[in-house]
């Protein structure tokens, strides 16, 4: 044995070693190669930072947040425009818009987080067990799939909080309900693509049930293309809340939605430009960076792609 060899590895080299001695090793082998290509790209890497930022605000908002959301100098500081005591100025009622939208950061989370926990394991197992099945199974469950699919998000989440009435649960509930049928179209393909596979006859013959086999070893996976659409869709479910924010359906004054927060101001957006414009670019900065964020998982999880 030579000096060289004796040489330890580096921890790079143990990384994409193309022996791996653990599965714990092969999982950090591949989310090292993930990282490797997300970080590579730039713009991907911005909409990470840009969720970053968001996620700060969120939990900081009652620090950085100069005055309180909801309670404003309705006589000494109606409609003021951007100055350096009010950044983005004040609303009809006196409120500092900036404080409002950092306060709306985290029902904008809130609302994200909760359509994806309720939609993305519902469209992951309709998938799944539609695509192990097949037959009848198949066919029921992709045609309720399908019949969901019909209608445009906004016009279904519409009719179903016009049903339940409005509030920011009920919005969540009905976008959640119009979500998943994309996920459930993703998840069967992924299953349809490995149900014959010799991977998964050989735990067939080992006498796994077929709830075992989709459970540990099908569902698995289909998570990392699930993710990729789950964080695709994320700017389209802020645009759809803000949409019924917007249409009075959604979070209810004196809450601050950004969606809500344009409906108050749009009464002014020709003099007041402020009020309706910093809720709006806010929206515009968050779909634009779940958009970027996205696209970086895309390339940096598809196994299809090489090492960069």
């Amino acid at each position: 044995m030579t000096a060289s060899d004796a040489r330890p590895l580096s921890h790079r080299d143990w990384l994409l070693s193309e022996r791996p001695a653990s599965r714990s090793q092969a999982r950090l082998g591949r989310a090292y190669v993930a990282w490797r290509r997300f970080s590579a790209n730039r713009l991907a890497f911005l909409g990470l930072l840009i969720i970053i930022a968001l996620l700060v605000v969120a939990a900081l908002a009652g620090v950085l947040a100069p005055y309180s959301p909801t309670f404003g100098d309705l006589k000494g500081s109606r409609l003021l425009a951007p100055s350096a005591e009010h950044w983005f100025g004040t609303d009809d009622l006196g409120r500092d818009i900036l404080s409002r939208i950092l306060y709306g950061s985290r029902w904008t989370l809130y609302v994200v987080i909760l359509v994806a926990v309720i939609a993305a394991p519902i469209g992951l197992l309709v998938g799944t067990v539609a695509g192990y099945a097949g037959g009848w199974t198949d066919a029921i469950l992709m045609r309720i799939t399908d019949v969901f699919l019909a209608f445009p998000k906004l016009v279904l989440a519409l009719a179903l909080v016009a049903a339940l009435g409005p509030g920011i649960e009920n919005a969540v509930l009905a976008i959640a309900i119009t979500s998943w049928p994309p996920y459930a179209r993703i998840a069967r393909a992924e299953t349809l693509t490995v149900r014959n596979s010799d991977y998964i006859k050989a735990v067939q013959l080992m006498g796994a049930s077929p709830f075992r086999i989709v459970l540990r070893h099908i569902m698995p996976l289909c998570i990392s293309s699930l993710i990729i659409r789950v964080t695709l869709d994320m700017a389209g479910i802020i645009l759809i809340a803000a949409g019924l924010g917007f249409l009075g359906l959604g979070a209810q004054p004196p809450l601050p939605e950004w969606g809500t927060m344009i409906a108050s101001g749009r009464r002014f957006v020709l003099d007041q430009w402020w009020v309706a414009g910093a809720p709006g670019f806010a929206i515009l900065i968050v779909s634009l960076g779940f958009n970027l964020l996205g696209d970086g998982l895309r390339d940096a999880l598809d196994p299809r792609s090489g090492d960069q």
